[in-house]
């Protein structure tokens, strides 16, 4: 019998949960990858079939989970993370948020396995203090278009907080900015994977707004490192990881241009309703209690991004 810990990852075929799975394999663990595939693929983990140590399971987790054997840890990464995505399917994005994360820490909790959530730097909102910080509360509007995603990860960190209080559970809740790198879909609908494409085809790049908003963006893998040092770690409190890198949207789109050579013009549409219009992490708490912050620049994570999406186009 293997001695290795076990970790279940939901949303293991996504764009994060598929790069988790390589981390926790590369770590020694042995990795269940669960996701229904309604934004995940099979694409981002088609080079882990085969490996002894991973297994694929479809499954809804807005249903219960069955899980046979012991479990050390649970990822909850299920969930539609773009606005093009939680837009559409606004109803599935509420489920996973609320039922979802009720049947994730019901498994941790029979498991006694340790659970920790993906949220989001959405729980700020459009945040009146800036970069923002683990004790802000945030600025939501709960009836938005975007609130379905924004409440749902705010009920997740409350029903997380509330298992690990009264059930004893451990838990971990990672604050997610930004993220980018391969495998990120194409018609995603943020901004990086929309100016690359766009760029690509030769069409005209579009941004919402005057693009003085600003992002903060961190490439994958080092979040994927803050993660599994959050996941290692003994602190509860929730704790953002992101690059305090900020850019407008603007700047960025001209950056995207010029890294592709493209000839495609900027041009300006409407703001959406309830756009953030800053978007920066204070990442001490990472700093100070995992010993993190992101290393890969953005020419450089850009760079590598390209690469990827020059094949998918």
């Amino acid at each position: 019998m293997s001695t290795k810990k076990r970790v279940l990852i939901t949303g293991g075929a996504g764009f994060l949960g598929s790069h988790l799975c390589e981390k926790y394999l590369n770590k020694g663990w042995q990795v269940i990858a669960m996701d229904n595939l309604l934004t995940g693929s099979m694409d981002n983990i088609e080079h882990l079939i085969g490996n002894d140590d991973f297994s694929f399971v479809k499954h809804d987790v807005t249903n219960y989970i069955h899980v046979s054997g012991d479990l050390d840890l649970i990822l909850h990464f299920a969930s539609p993370a773009s606005p093009i995505d939680y837009l559409k399917m606004p109803i599935q994005t509420l489920k996973v948020g609320s039922l979802g994360t009720h049947k994730a820490l019901g498994l941790a909790k029979a498991k006694n396995a340790r659970f920790l959530l993906a949220s989001t730097s959405e729980v700020y909102g459009d945040p009146l203090i800036h970069p923002q910080n683990e004790t802000y509360w945030g600025n939501v509007n709960p009836i938005g278009i975007r609130g379905v995603y924004d409440e749902a990860k705010r009920f997740a960190e409350a029903m997380t907080m509330g298992y690990h209080r009264f059930h004893g559970v451990e838990t971990r809740i990672v604050r997610i900015f930004n993220t980018y790198g391969p495998r990120m879909r194409l018609d995603d609908g943020r901004a990086l994977p929309a100016f690359m494409a766009q760029a690509l085809r030769g069409e005209d790049i579009t941004v919402f707004g005057d693009g003085s908003q600003t992002r903060s963006f961190c490439f994958v893998e080092d979040l994927v490192e803050g993660i599994y040092r959050l996941s290692q770690s003994d602190y509860v409190n929730p704790v953002n990881i992101g690059n305090p890198d900020e850019i407008s949207i603007m700047d960025f789109a001209k950056e995207v241009v010029k890294l592709t050579n493209t000839k495609s013009k900027i041009i300006n549409k409407p703001l959406p309703q309830d756009d953030p219009k800053i978007r920066q992490p204070d990442i001490t708490v990472a700093k100070a209690v995992l010993n993190w912050e992101p290393e890969v620049s953005r020419s450089e994570g850009l760079k590598i991004t390209l690469d990827y999406f020059m094949k998918k186009v």
